[in-house]
C-alpha cells in the first residue's frame, strides 16, 4: 500500500508544479499591473507634494499606471 500512496503523492507534485509552471505568466502580469498602478501613482503624489498640483499628479499617474498595466497584460496573453 505505501507505493500506491507514493505513486499517488508524485503524481500530484508534479500536476502541482505544472500547474504553477503554466500560470507564470499570468502571475507575473497581474504582479506588472499592480505594481505600474502603485509605482506611478506614488510617483504622482511625489509630483503633487514636491508642486502642489493635488490631486492631479496621482490622477495622471494611477491613469498612466493602469496603461503601461495593462499593455504588460496585453502583451503577456497575447503571446499564449
Amino acid at each position: 500500500m505505501p507505493d500506491e500512496r507514493d505513486t499517488s503523492l508524485a503524481r500530484s507534485l508534479q500536476s502541482l508544479h505544472e500547474n504553477i509552471r503554466r500560470a507564470g505568466p499570468a502571475a507575473t502580469a497581474s504582479y506588472s499591473l499592480i505594481g505600474a498602478v502603485l509605482l506611478l501613482g506614488g510617483v504622482g503624489l511625489l509630483v503633487d507634494r514636491w508642486q502642489g498640483t493635488a490631486p492631479w499628479g496621482v490622477l495622471a499617474g494611477l491613469v498612466l499606471g493602469l496603461i503601461v498595466g495593462f499593455y504588460q497584460l496585453a502583451m503577456v496573453m497575447w503571446r499564449r
